[in-house]
Parts: structure tokens; C-alpha cells; sequence
């Protein structure tokens, strides 16, 4: 067995972990670039969405240098995610490849049991101790939080840093070191590191930066290839960022929901606008949206490929939380041909709307500007 698994976000540094912890052979994706997304699409069906497309490419590009087990997340709702696990199989199949999937899904439809044998094919093929198996797989999970906490702290930090570039670089620096660790144990020295030095970034806490929220389809906005490095942009023009959607949550979302201890704010900020499911994280999507003012947020991007259908659904709902909240939210779609110069000139125009409601709320809240709107009341009032 030689295991090889996507490039989303994190989610190949934790698998790469927990193969190392499994002494199992291996195959490390590339981090996401045109050669993965031209291999993918070429192979791809025209219609389907940009996550398949780079997955399909990682896959392909894993099984040329001997991958035979790919390992990839499973869905049975309504998003194309379900699928993808059959296309990627039938596609390897046609180009000649001999390989076998385990998909990870916890859904009601592939019940526990079922989910239990999937994981217990690859418990199989490791030759260590059931011990050593257990301690592998928490320190996968410990791997991929860590990454995820790192990431959220070097994004909000941005827009106080004294010296600007320098939470970009860091971040910059360990995602390329923890990608060529050869143990568990160094990667989390490696982390545990650079989450001292992330801490001790000179801030400038009388700064009062711009706060946006990434919303979307989850794929899409952990993979900074996918989402044309918006974060590290946002990073760039000294705006702190936040998204609630990360590897690390997927994973705590998929145990705690059959219990109903999933992200429960969020799903109750979303019902007055989305009761029911319509699959991917859509009704992620809307809560945060519908909760994004309160939590400080200026406001709200977001991210999803070209024809993905819960995102379609949550598009047209954020305009009615727009206006109820009172906050500005941009929709931005990607695809493999989405051009990155009109891509900056859209989020440029969205921080210069953002920067003049909030100079606009803060003149109108001081108490001579006040004063001034009773006396000169406008027309018709």
C-alpha cells in the first residue's frame, strides 16, 4: 500500500502525519499550482467544479509516481462532493491506474459501522503497534488544529503588525518546513515553534483595522491556490481576516453533528434565512454571514467555484442579511480561468467601500455630527 491523498488546506500535512505515525508508504501532493489544475482539468468533466479538478490532478500526479491508495472525505448529501469519490475512480480506472479509495464519511447514509471498516483497511496495512495507531491518529488531529491555529493567528495579526510582511513570512516559512518533516514529533517542534514566534510579532494594538470574514465553500477557501491567495492578500493591505471554516473544524463538526454539538450558533443564526440543508456548507455559509456583524466583522467575503450549487443558494440569501445586518458582503467566483487582475480590483474596491462606511458611521456617531443632522435635517424628512 502506498497511500497518497489530496492537497486542501492542511488536510495533507495531518495525513502526511498520521502515514508517518502508521509507518506506512506515502505520497506528499504538491501544494496546489497550474500543473495540478492543468492535469485535472483535462481529464475532468467540463461541467464539474474547481475542488474535483485539483484533486483529480493531485491524484493523477500522485498515482505517476506509484500511489495505489488514494485516500479522500466522502459526502452523500446533495453537493457534487458526492461524487467525486466515483469520478476520481472511474477516471484512474480509464488511464490505466490500479488503485484502491478508503473515503472517510461519518454521514447517516454510510452509518458508523461502515465508516469503522473503511478505517480499519488502513489500521490493517500498518505494521506498528494498535497503541502507536491510536497515538498517530491524535497526533494527525493535534497536527492539523495546530496548522489551523497558526494560520487564524497570523491572518488577524496582520493588520497589527509594526513590521508589515511579517506574519506572511512566517507563515510562509513553516507550511514549507512542516511539509518536508520526516516524524510526527518534528513537525509539532516545528509548529510549536513557529506558534512562539507568530506571538511574538511586534503589534501595534492602537491600530484599528479593517476586519473581513471568508465565507464559502470549504475546499475552496482552505486552499490558498484556489481562492487566489485571498488571505495572504487581505494579509498584504493590513486587514485582519477570519474564517470559520478550516480542516480542523470539519473534523469536530462531523463527530459533534449526529449529536447535535456541531457548530450550533452558527445553524441558529442561519434558520431565520435557510431552515433546512441544501448540502456543502451553504447553511454554514449564511449563519456566519448572519452573525459576522456582531462578531466585529466590517465585513464579509464570499468564496466558491463556478456552479456549486449550495453556494448558489446561499448567494442569493446574503443580500437580505446584507441589508437586515447592516453589513457589506462581496461574492467572489472562481474557476480555472478567473482572471487575478479584475479579481484584485474587486477586493480593492470592497475594502475602499469598507474603509468609507467606517469613516462615515464614525462621523455621523460623534456628537457635533450629531448635532449638525437635526439641524439640517435632509429633504423630505
Amino acid at each position: 500500500m502506498v497511500v497518497t491523498f489530496p492537497n486542501m488546506g492542511n488536510v495533507a500535512i495531518a495525513a502526511k502525519t498520521l502515514c508517518q505515525g502508521l509507518a506506512l508508504p506515502y505520497v506528499m501532493p504538491e501544494t496546489n499550482n497550474s500543473k495540478t489544475l492543468a492535469v485535472g482539468s483535462y481529464y475532468a468533466p467540463e461541467e464539474i467544479c474547481l475542488p474535483f479538478k485539483l484533486i483529480l490532478g493531485n491524484f493523477i500526479l500522485a498515482a505517476r509516481q506509484g500511489a495505489d491508495t488514494m485516500w479522500i472525505t466522502g459526502s452523500c448529501g446533495p453537493c457534487r462532493f458526492g461524487e467525486y469519490c466515483e469520478l476520481a475512480m472511474r477516471t484512474l480506472k480509464k488511464l490505466g491506474y490500479r488503485t484502491d479509495f478508503v473515503v472517510a464519511d461519518l454521514s447517516s447514509d454510510v452509518g458508523v459501522k461502515e465508516f469503522i471498516r473503511r478505517i480499519g483497511t488502513v489500521a490493517a496495512a500498518s505494521p506498528v503497534h494498535p497503541v502507536e495507531k491510536l497515538r498517530a491518529l491524535r497526533l494527525a488531529y493535534q497536527v492539523v488544529e495546530l496548522c489551523d491555529r497558526l494560520d487564524a493567528k497570523a491572518y488577524e495579526r496582520a493588520g497589527y503588525e509594526v513590521h508589515k510582511g511579517e506574519c506572511r513570512r512566517l507563515l510562509h516559512e513553516y507550511k514549507t518546513k512542516v511539509r518536508k518533516t520526516e516524524s510526527p514529533e518534528e513537525t509539532m517542534e516545528v509548529l510549536q515553534d513557529y506558534g512562539r514566534r507568530l506571538d511574538a510579532v511586534p503589534a501595534d494594538k492602537s491600530k484599528n483595522p479593517l476586519n473581513v470574514s471568508i465565507i464559502g465553500e470549504i475546499f475552496t477557501i482552505i486552499d490558498p491556490f484556489s481562492n487566489l491567495y485571498i488571505e495572504e492578500k487581505l494579509m498584504g493591505y493590513g486587514v485582519s481576516s477570519k474564517r470559520m471554516l478550516s480542516p480542523s473544524w470539519w473534523v469536530k463538526n462531523m463527530i459533534g453533528k449526529p449529536f447535535r454539538l456541531g457548530s450550533r450558533d452558527v445553524y441558529k443564526a442561519s434558520d431565520p434565512y435557510l431552515k433546512y440543508s441544501v448540502g456543502g456548507h451553504g447553511k454554514e455559509c449564511v449563519g456566519e454571514a448572519a452573525l459576522a456583524k456582531a462578531q466585529g466583522m466590517d465585513g464579509a467575503i464570499q468564496v466558491f467555484p463556478l456552479g456549486c450549487m449550495p453556494e448558489v443558494v446561499a448567494k442569493s440569501i446574503l443580500p437580505v442579511i446584507q441589508e437586515d445586518k447592516g453589513i457589506p458582503i462581496m461574492t467572489l467566483i472562481v474557476d480555472e480561468v478567473t482572471g487575478e487582475a479584475g479579481y484584485i480590483t474587486r477586493i480593492e474596491a470592497f475594502l475602499d467601500l469598507l474603509k468609507g462606511r467606517r469613516n462615515q458611521n464614525q462621523k455621523a456617531s460623534h456628537p457635533r455630527a450629531a448635532l449638525n443632522m437635526r439641524q439640517f435635517p435632509s429633504k423630505g424628512v
